[in-house]
């Protein structure tokens, strides 16, 4: 690192958990984000602002009047771009040093499996169960550690699922149907601040997995918004999964 980069992350380098070494692994790291939308947009700005060296951007959709409720990355000025160009442009001004990629695209299994091979970290911001499935497949397939959110009304929830980690759960073993995961915040609404609340938390397991610190493993976090309580529940291997399951 150069004296000026020494300076712009000072405060983590004062962290013992990270250091100078830590502080290069964050800037030689690459974090693919799918959904800027509600979570994608803080989970992205933290990690530019953090040092994350390489961000790939992935979201089909433009910008929408509804969205800017909650998607703080966007503005009236970007309404109608694409919200991974939108985006991009935050986090240039947020923090100019990081390289950002932008892929304007749907995501599915085989778009996934061309990507994660110089990917140390999937960030699902999807709000999309069928991208989540997406997800969870290419990932076991590559050993691609990946962070799960949702935040639908006023309710939220994180999961870390590594498949490095022998035994360790995946996504399917959670929910292995899709009706199990259906929820969105398009069809039932939600609270503004709640997507900042988990989409920050989701920026942080991203930063703990490629610094090499503990993460939940194992259990799936649940937030209560309207009672700020927070609830932790142990997932399980599920050995007949359709997914995982099928790796043994």
């Amino acid at each position: 690192m150069n004296d000026q980069q020494l300076l712009r992350y000072a405060r983590h380098v004062l962290l013992p958990q990270v250091d100078v070494e830590g502080q290069q692994q964050l800037l030689d790291a690459h974090v693919l984000i799918v959904g800027l939308g509600g979570l994608g947009c803080p989970v992205a700005q933290y990690l530019a602002a953090s040092g994350v060296g390489r961000l790939t951007l992935v979201d089909p959709d433009r910008v929408e009047l509804s969205n800017l409720q909650r998607q703080i990355a966007h503005s009236d000025a970007t309404l109608g771009e694409y919200k991974v160009h939108s985006a991009a442009k935050e986090l240039a001004r947020i923090n100019s040093g990081v390289q950002v990629y932008c892929c304007p695209v749907a995501v599915d299994v085989d778009w996934l499996q061309q990507q994660l091979e110089s990917v140390d970290v999937v960030v699902d911001c999807s709000d999309n169960a069928d991208v989540r499935y997406a997800i969870n497949a290419a990932c076991l397939q590559h050993k691609t550690p990946w962070v799960s959110g949702a935040a639908v009304a006023l309710q939220g929830q994180l999961a870390v699922f590594d498949p490095r980690i022998d035994d360790s759960p995946c996504y399917r073993c959670l929910y292995p149907n899709l009706s199990d995961a259906a929820a969105s915040c398009a069809g039932s609404g939600v609270i503004a601040p709640l997507v900042g609340v988990i989409g920050s938390m989701q920026a942080l397991e991203t930063l703990k997995l490629l610094l090499g610190l503990a993460s939940p493993l194992g259990q799936l976090l649940s937030y209560d918004a309207l009672q700020a309580d927070w609830r932790r529940w142990q997932l399980n291997q599920q050995k007949n999964c359709a997914d995982c399951g099928s790796l043994d």
